[in-house]
């Protein structure tokens, strides 16, 4: 059986808000036990997609949710914008590539840290970026 409960539902506004997504993301991630390594790559994607939420997405919400499953634990963190969505996806998640004159790592890099990623986008009507990490994979 899967239980997911939600833990925190923080707005992103402003450059102070990705600090506080951090903070919170890091907290969550030190109560249930997970490794530096694990809290690291947790909180790297986090302020990754909390940027990309702010400067692309033009503001929106993180949420924070637990999920057990069968005896494991998976932190899943949520995006939403109602910015103007990704016109291209596929080359939005190639390294490198950047929309704003950044090193293009948030989309690529966010996914390459967490054990799920999964991104839906309409152009004109937002994004929304769902990253899950299990505790116990970071060894990878």
């Amino acid at each position: 059986m899967t239980s997911v409960v939600t833990l925190h539902e923080l707005r992103i506004r402003e450059e102070i808000d990705i600090v506080h997504v951090r903070q919170t993301v890091r907290e969550v991630a030190v109560s249930v036990g997970f490794s530096l390594v694990e809290q690291t790559k947790l909180v790297t994607a986090a302020s990754e997609l909390a940027r990309n939420t702010l400067k692309h997405g033009r503001g929106g919400t993180a949420q924070v949710e637990l999920e057990k499953h069968d005896g494991s634990t998976v932190v899943r963190l949520v995006f939403r914008d109602e910015g103007p969505g990704i016109p291209d996806t596929e080359l939005a998640l190639t390294d490198g590539y950047s929309s704003a004159g950044g090193l293009g790592l948030g989309l690529s890099g966010a996914r390459r840290l967490a054990d799920e990623f999964d991104l839906h986008t309409t152009p004109g009507e937002g994004t929304t970026v769902s990253v899950g990490f299990r505790a116990g994979r970071a060894a990878t």
